[in-house]
Parts: structure tokens; sequence; C-alpha cells
């Protein structure tokens, strides 16, 4: 449903929660690509020829190491990052829903701690998010931006059936969330648009909803299994971030 349609009214609550993917969800762009686009745009090619082979993670740390090599510094990282398409409709909405209180902030993303801070502080948002999960990443001494996956390869693996990526199970992180910050939310609301945001999906419940960014890979699993009935929770589709707002104003 598109918010210049008339909307089916949100149910109140007293306790909500809402859970953002970060790239091409809360942000418009995907940050790991966006980054060497700007800065080096033949390891962007380099990346795209590779990601069939290597686990995508470990090939963001690899070129972020030749980028590193090539003399990219720390301080043309962050600014490429800073200026990365960033929706203004989505900073008005986001904050906005913050100030109403009632609402928890959950950042859930396959890309670095590094890259969502820097951004976040750039656009005001700093204070945003109640918890971020994502990979680990850290500057080293000589300015390399030296990131890993959130499960380490070397050790036990989740064991998602669904499809989630090795270096974490966006499912399984949800539940641990909701685990910790028990009594249970009232409605848990999740803005996603990737494949990797599908096995999560699949666990919420039929008062929770789903804000799913069309045409794009959560798009093409969610769609077949709403119009059959299989999913749970109430579902309304966007395209731009100014129909995000739209929804959110509603809660």
């Amino acid at each position: 449903m598109s918010p210049s349609k008339e909307l089916k009214p949100f149910p109140p609550v007293r306790r909500q929660l809402i859970v953002f993917d970060f790239d091409w969800s809360l942000a418009d762009q995907d940050s790991d690509r966006w980054v060497l686009e700007v800065l080096a745009p033949k390891l962007r090619q380099k990346m795209k020829d590779l990601k069939k082979d290597v686990q995508w993670t470990d090939l963001v740390a690899m070129t972020l190491k030749d980028l590193h090599e090539l003399g990219g510094t720390r301080e043309q990282i962050e600014e490429a990052l800073r200026i990365m398409p960033f929706h203004p409709a989505m900073v008005r909405s986001v904050s906005a829903l913050k100030a109403r209180g009632k609402t928890a902030f959950f950042c859930l993303s396959n890309a670095n701690i590094i890259y969502i801070t820097t951004i976040l502080k750039a656009k005001g948002l700093d204070d945003l998010f109640d918890e971020i999960v994502t990979n680990p990443a850290e500057w080293d001494a000589s300015g390399l931006l030296k990131l890993r996956r959130r499960i380490d390869p070397s050790g036990p693996q989740h064991a998602c059936q669904v499809g989630c990526s090795p270096n974490m199970c966006k499912g399984d992180e949800l539940d641990a969330f909701l685990k910790k910050h028990q009594p249970d939310f009232d409605r848990v609301i999740y803005v996603g648009d990737g494949a990797n945001d599908f096995c999560p999906v699949l666990r919420m419940r039929k008062q929770d909803v789903v804000f799913c960014r069309r045409y794009r890979g959560l798009y093409n699993l969610i769609k077949e299994y709403e119009e059959e009935g299989r999913l749970h929770p109430r579902v309304e589709y966007w395209t731009g971030a100014w129909e995000v707002e739209a929804l959110l104003d509603q809660l």
C-alpha cells in the first residue's frame, strides 16, 4: 500500500520497537559500495567481479586493505561517508518518532559499525539507536579500517536455514534483542530492503508491521508469501523515504 492511499490505522500501543536495516533502508545508498565508487572505482569493479566467489564481509575487508595500499586515507573514507545519500525525510521522520517517546530503536545491519556511526553523526542522529548490531571494525594506527565478520569464521556458526549470510543471522539477532529487552514489545516494526531481512520478517507476529522497500531483494521474497497468506505481520510497501515518513507519522 502506498501512503498516497488511505492507510489502515495502526492500533495504539504502549511500547513498540522499530528495527532498521541500514543500507537502502535508513540510508539511501549501500555504504560498502559507495565508499569505493567515490574513492576507487577500479576497486568497486573488483568487488563486483568477486562478489559471487568471496563472502561479502571478507570481500569488503579485502578491498579496504587494497584502498589503504593505494593511499586511501581515513579522512577520505570519512568524508565519503558524510556525503553519502541520506534523505532528509528519513531524518525528519525518525527524529519525530524518537521525540514522541514509547519507541525503542534497533539497527540491524550487514554494514559495519564505523560506517554506520560516522553517517549517523553527520546527519545529527548519533543518539537515535538504543542498540546497533553490525560487523565490528576499527581504525589502526596507520589509518587502515580493519573489518571482520560479526560471527568469527573460525568459531561456532549460526544454523539459519532461510539464507542469512555467514557473518550474521538477522533472525537470531532480533530474537536475542527481544529476549534481552523483556517484557515483550506490543508492536515491532521492521524497515528493510534486502534478502537478508527476510529471516527476521518470517519470525514476526500478527501485530507487527514490515515496511518493505519495493523492487529489492526483500520485496522479491516477501510478495509471494504475503499474497498466499503465509506471512504473519502486516506489510506496507514503500519506494522513497517520503513514504516512510508518512507511515511513521501514523504510528
